[in-house]
């Protein structure tokens, strides 16, 4: 098997569309070498705990509501071509993600890293959950065939919180400076949301021994 890992954040449209590509590149080849790994990047480090108002957060970073509309535009249209469904409306709040972190980080130990982190997704994308919440993440959890109660227990400690911050400071340091970004075989980058049709490129250069870099 060859190590995937991959950077990213619950709260990242471009993760979410950058993994659907890629799972459509791992369906067409069911025989793909790829052992997954995810690993903590938070876009929003400084994100006060109890998150903040989603439109305010957007019009701050962009500059303007008109600059929120036109950066969400490639987001909508590469969601479609990824067969997503976004339902951007019912976000209010743009959650801390270090609480979504230390879940993923859990789930990792349980091998069920990439259904929570899928579960985490859909509810932020899909459903509009504030996935900053204890009970919102014990949910997720629960749904994924982990403890609930055990998460809850972990969520209200300071189990693994350093960890994250640490991972995600190592990411930066190592030049990781925006998500998704997927490590290939712990040497190559592949920066960015990419389609399937590259994915599929890399997972037969691999099968014949070939450089992906190349």
């Amino acid at each position: 098997m060859i190590q995937l890992d991959i950077f990213s954040d619950p709260i990242c449209p471009w993760c979410y569309i950058g993994k659907a590509y890629l799972d459509r590149a791992l369906e067409a080849n069911p025989d793909h070498p790829f052992q997954i790994r995810w690993l903590p990047f938070m876009l929003n480090p400084d994100m006060p705990a109890a998150g903040m108002d989603r439109r305010e957060y957007l019009e701050t970073k962009f500059g303007g509501k008109d600059g929120a509309v036109r950066a969400y535009l490639p987001v909508e249209e590469h969601a479609k071509k990824a067969g997503l469904s976004m339902n951007l409306d019912k976000i209010t709040k743009t959650p801390n993600t270090i609480d979504a972190h230390r879940l993923i980080h859990w789930a990792g130990i349980e091998g069920r890293q990439t259904p929570i982190v899928s579960s985490l997704f859909r509810a932020y994308f899909i459903e509009g959950r504030d996935i900053g919440d204890a009970e919102v993440l014990a949910d997720v959890a629960d749904g994924c065939g982990l403890d609930a109660s055990l998460v809850l227990r972990l969520l209200a400690s300071q189990e693994d919180r350093r960890e994250i911050v640490e991972r995600d400071a190592a990411a930066r340091g190592m030049g990781v400076n925006s998500v998704p970004t997927f490590i290939v075989a712990g040497k190559h980058a592949v920066p960015g949301a990419q389609p399937p049709e590259l994915w599929s490129r890399v997972i037969e250069e691999l099968r014949t021994g070939a450089d992906p870099e190349a």
